[in-house]
């Protein structure tokens, strides 16, 4: 399925570049299969400021203690490998537009954010570890990535 497009959750980043995560095969493995396919990759700027407050943040806080310079470095990898979906008035509007329609509120008006932004540019896909955060909004199709690993790309 080489014309789908998928946005990779932050959650799937941070796996992706740091060795040391658990789930970093996965991600990885999911990440390959995708663009082996010819699968568009994305990333929002939320994504990567969400993946950088993890890099940064001490491990006490659960966070992965790396440098500015280091997250840089992880953060480079993902500019370098994925396209970058802008932000748009649009975006902002069909996010205010979410958070209303479904009585979003606390952490998961971050998950609508790149719902808007998904459905603004026509994605349909999103590879993430955290699926169930996605169910609320139609038209978007969140994969885990032990799916791409167990069978054929949805």
């Amino acid at each position: 399925m080489g014309d789908a497009s998928y946005l990779v959750d932050s959650n799937v980043l941070l796996r992706w570049v740091q060795p040391a995560a658990a789930g970093y095969s996965l991600a990885r493995a999911a990440v390959n299969q995708l663009r082996d396919e010819g699968c568009s990759l994305y990333f929002t700027s939320q994504n990567l400021g969400e993946f950088w407050n993890v890099l940064t943040r001490p491990t006490g806080a659960n966070g992965f203690g790396l440098t500015p310079q280091e997250a840089d470095r992880s953060a480079q990898e993902i500019e370098e490998r994925l396209q970058l979906l802008p932000d748009s008035i649009e975006v902002h509007r069909e996010w205010r537009r979410l958070l209303v329609d479904h009585a979003i509120s606390g952490v998961q008006v971050h998950d609508a954010r790149l719902a808007a932004a998904m459905r603004v540019h026509g994605l349909g896909y999103i590879l993430t570890f955290n699926a169930r955060d996605f169910v609320r909004f139609p038209g978007i199709h969140a994969v885990p990535p032990s799916d791409l690993a167990t069978g054929p790309l949805p």
